[in-house]
């Protein structure tokens, strides 16, 4: 059962999430393609190379390319469930969309989206009290 839109307010909101989503999955397939590549993978051992590493290449760039593929499939996955759950007005999207908007704080531009969420007029349309 799903609550009732409490008006436009709201509206905006799912939508950035959705962006999110979309922006994290344009960067993972950029930088599968990187993988994907001989050349992007020559380019990204080389970049690694030039930044003074002395050591077993292979495993580095294994675990560093694991790293981010991680990191952005998360992030995208996450964007996705803040979509879903907003869209629904469900506690659960708030609360996956604050997390959200604290993770993009770190570089400032979460802050005003996570001050709008913590607000009590946001907070009780999604049924956090």
């Amino acid at each position: 059962m799903s609550k009732q839109s409490p008006g436009n307010r709201f509206r905006w909101l799912p939508y950035l999430y959705a962006a999110g989503s979309v922006f994290w999955l344009i960067l993972l397939t950029q930088f599968a393609a990187y993988l994907i590549s001989s050349v992007g993978r020559d380019q990204l051992r080389q970049a690694l190379l030039e930044q003074g590493f002395k050591g077993n290449l292979d495993t580095l760039f294994l675990v560093d390319a694991s790293l981010i593929v991680f990191v952005e499939v998360a992030a995208a996955i996450l964007h996705g469930v803040a979509y879903y759950g907003l869209r629904g007005f469900r506690a659960w999207g708030w609360v996956v969309a604050v997390l959200v908007a604290a993770a993009w704080s770190l570089v400032l531009v979460g802050i005003p989206l996570l001050v709008f969420l913590l607000r009590r007029p946001t907070r009780q349309a999604y049924g956090i009290s």
